[in-house]
């Protein structure tokens, strides 16, 4: 996701960006029938986050483009698992999740799109590194690249496989798991100036928000094969 490296950084994790992506589809939902009609109508409301991760990064963009500020509303830090029951009991108003979770929840709960991560700004999720192993092996870290990029093209050209042995793999039902990798974005790509300039904003955001302890500089944990 976008939002694992950030904290990861701040904490002074030893980790490198080495190669970005799509990040997966995200939605804020609400309960088929909830009276809330837009991101707005959620001040005062709880809704379930699965800290430090996409969906935190998601949520905080919504209500800033709603105008509503984050300690407006209640966020309930859970866990997919610990949020996907609590959204089915009634426990929160809303959930910020990724797919297949997304996925999942609409076809078993009919969960409603309030919105998702088409309507602000797009971010990324990211391959990391050891800082460490990838400025004493640049070559390894090279070939793992390559190696992503070709299984990044088979992915894009092979859906129904895909979803086919993710569902295999994970247990996630395989319509959910097809919806979810029907609509996802398969591409790695470079560290373009635009990309790093996304993520700082994220870390920007956070840190204003007192979310992450200081502030970063996300160009210093991109990693550059040598050369490069």
């Amino acid at each position: 996701g976008d939002s694992p490296p950030v904290f990861a950084q701040a904490a002074g994790a030893n980790v490198v960006y080495i190669a970005a992506t799509a990040a997966s589809q995200n939605a804020l939902l609400v309960p088929a029938n909830s009276p809330v009609k837009s991101v707005a109508e959620l001040k005062g409301k709880k809704i379930a986050i699965a800290k430090g991760s996409s969906s935190h990064n998601l949520t905080v963009q919504l209500l800033k483009k709603a105008g509503v500020r984050y300690d407006e509303i209640t966020p309930v830090y859970l866990t997919p698992a610990d949020a996907a029951a609590a959204f089915a009991r009634g426990s929160v108003d809303a959930w910020t999740i990724w797919d297949p979770y997304f996925a999942i929840a609409e076809l078993r709960q009919k969960a409603r799109v309030l919105a998702t991560d088409g309507d602000v700004k797009p971010s990324h999720s990211f391959y990391l590194a050891n800082r460490d192993f990838a400025n004493r092996h640049p070559n390894v870290v090279q070939a793992v690249i390559e190696e992503i990029g070709k299984l990044t093209e088979w992915s894009a050209a092979n859906r129904d496989q895909l979803a086919a042995l993710i569902s295999q793999v994970t247990g996630v039902d395989f319509a959910a798991q097809q919806r979810a990798v029907n609509r996802a974005i398969i591409e790695l790509k470079p560290f373009t100036p635009e990309v790093i300039a996304q993520q700082q904003e994220i870390a920007d955001t956070f840190f204003e928000l007192g979310l992450i302890p200081r502030k970063i500089a996300v160009r210093e944990a991109i990693w550059r094969a040598p050369g490069a």
